[in-house]
């Protein structure tokens, strides 16, 4: 019974819901076409269609990634709910979600970290003082 929790765990955790994109709650999706956002950072036309062309060529690589994970949870669902499921099976797949998941979220860092190369650092401060993407420091409590 105990080595069911654990595998219904584990299953639990691999199947959770990764997050659409890293600028889900922050900005909107091609924030750099929306007029008061490019003015508010200073955001050249080359920058934009720079920032445009580096979505575009990672746009396909993320769906079919996107699309990689959902396939690997898909095979998961139907070795869990056998009514004998098999330990060393669930684990394998579980592997495989995690590996799809690092290559998804790799691929989103990686297209993140072009529009990053992108801006200005005074263009990077204000995105972030506004709430933008990329990472934060984190709250330490004191």
């Amino acid at each position: 019974m105990k080595t069911f929790a654990i595998v219904l765990f584990w299953v639990a955790c691999a199947t959770a819901q990764p997050m659409e994109s890293t600028l889900q709650g922050r900005l909107p999706a091609r924030w750099w076409r929306q007029a008061t956002m490019a003015e508010k950072l200073g955001l050249t036309a080359d920058q934009q269609k720079r920032m445009e062309d580096n979505f575009q060529q990672s746009r396909v690589k993320l769906i079919e990634l996107n699309a990689s994970v959902d396939k690997e949870e898909a095979v998961l669902e139907p070795l869990v709910a056998a009514e004998r499921p098999d330990e060393a099976k669930i684990r394998v797949q579980i592997d495989r979600i995690a590996q799809a998941r690092a290559e998804l979220e790799k691929a989103n860092a990686n297209m993140l970290l072009g529009v990053r190369m992108i801006l200005t650092s005074k263009q990077w401060k204000k995105l972030q003082d506004s709430g933008g993407v990329g990472p934060r420091p984190r709250n330490v409590a004191k």
